[in-house]
């Protein structure tokens, strides 16, 4: 097909794994209640860390999704991957089966993760410590790579178009989204299967990130330890799950009778060039990916009327991305309703942005705010619409969705209804 540059791309299909909600209509239940997903780690013994909590995936059945052979051989971020894509296929009535091999030549599987197998890492290092090299498993590699994900799932349904993974911190899933939207704009696709998914909830995942003081503390309270925008906040909960939108060109979705969630209307790029983990101060980096997307989508900045921040319950980060859509909105940073989920579902690191993007979908759907909840003590430097505690309805028409990440990555993506 052409290159032409000006195909739409709708969204046909959701998944969704996170701490509060292990379908879809499970996380939009949550959102709606306000429900934590913090609590103190049952996974493993966390006794030797500063944070003993996180927010973690209870109660999956993944023979539910794949078969136990298959589940032995993949880290539990691919684990998460496979059932959040299909959940997501399932979503969107693909028919699988019966694709000509031209069809199947046209999906494409763009689908990323932060960190990867570090759990098959972690342990696969410790058998080499205690019992040497010879006793590694074969599938160590296959396992421990951020890319297998994307990999297995073309390979599951036979999906040939293009595949790969991009890994950009906590703005991964993001990113994916971007290429996805930008290969079927430009027509080199017609169905991208894209998201991100994250399983380092194990010693040495909090360990790290203990180690760069990004964490919360709060062992005391650990259902209101992630509370963006309090002036008492002290660093973000780790989370896990996995996220994965279908992104499908507007002439295909219509022509197989797909439902259509919303469309894309605009992605933006930028980098802070500035410091491996902290943000510019002043948001420069925020600023210049959501002008872009803005700019891309042919929008007035008066017609954004939700903004899923990147809200990592950080004091740098929230400070700097207020600062940012202050100046990206003016005086209409105050008239739109912004939040940020990751007071529920904690940090999902490289699945943040599909999670947070089926979150903005499900705005613009539902008409319907969700929350930002845990806010006690004001932030004179947090003045915005942060939907404190309750969900709010209002119209919702255009939504934005922020991810940014480690080494100063920023993404934006913007969804409108589709009309």
């Amino acid at each position: 097909m052409a290159n032409t540059g000006n195909r739409r791309v709708v969204v046909t299909g959701l998944g969704a794994l996170t701490p509060i909600g292990l379908t879809v209509n499970e996380f939009w239940d949550g959102m709606m209640n306000g429900k934590s997903g913090s609590a103190l780690i049952t996974s493993f013994d966390a006794s030797r860390l500063d944070t003993k909590f996180a927010c973690e995936l209870k109660g999956l059945d993944i023979n539910k999704y794949i078969d136990k052979k298959t589940a032995r051989r993949l880290d539990k971020y691919a684990q998460y991957a496979m059932a959040s894509s299909i959940q997501a296929i399932e979503d969107s009535g693909i028919d699988t089966k019966n694709l000509t091999d031209e069809q199947r030549a046209r999906i494409g599987v763009i689908f990323g993760s932060g960190i990867g197998g570090i759990e098959t890492f972690y342990n696969q290092s410790v058998v080499n410590y205690t019992e040497g090299p010879n006793r590694i498993s074969p599938f160590f590699i296959p396992m421990l790579i951020p890319d297998i994900a994307s990999g297995f799932i073309s390979i599951h349904y036979g999906f040939r178009g293009p595949n790969y993974c991009i890994v950009s911190a906590c703005a991964t899933a993001n990113n994916n989204m971007i290429d996805g939207y930008m290969l079927i704009k430009n027509g080199l696709a017609d169905i991208i299967v894209t998201g991100g998914s994250e399983a380092a909830i194990n010693e040495i995942g909090l360990g790290g990130f203990n180690a760069s003081r990004a964490l919360s503390t709060r062992n005391d309270s650990p259902e209101t330890a992630s509370r963006p925008f309090d002036a008492t906040r002290d660093g973000f909960v780790m989370g896990e799950g996995g996220g994965t939108l279908i992104l499908e060109e507007l002439e295909s979705a219509i022509k197989r009778g797909a439902k259509i969630y919303a469309e894309i209307i605009g992605m933006g790029l930028s980098a802070d060039a500035h410091h491996i983990t902290a943000p510019h101060p002043e948001g420069t980096g925020a600023i210049l990916a959501m002008e872009m997307a803005i700019n891309n989508a042919g929008i007035n900045k008066e017609d954004v009327d939700y903004i899923n921040m990147h809200g990592t319950s950080t004091n740098l980060g929230d400070i700097a991305e207020t600062k940012a859509i202050k100046k990206v909105f003016g005086e209409h940073a105050y008239k739109m309703n912004v939040s940020s989920t990751k007071s529920m579902t904690g940090h999902l690191l490289g699945a943040a942005g599909a999670v947070e993007a089926i979150a903005s979908i499900l705005a613009i759907k539902n008409n319907v705010v969700p929350p930002t909840i845990n806010f006690e003590n004001p932030d004179p430097e947090c003045d915005l619409n942060y939907t404190f505690n309750k969900p709010q309805e209002r119209k919702v028409n255009i939504a934005i969705s922020n991810a940014f990440g480690f080494g100063g990555h920023n993404t934006t993506v913007i969804f409108k209804k589709f009309d």
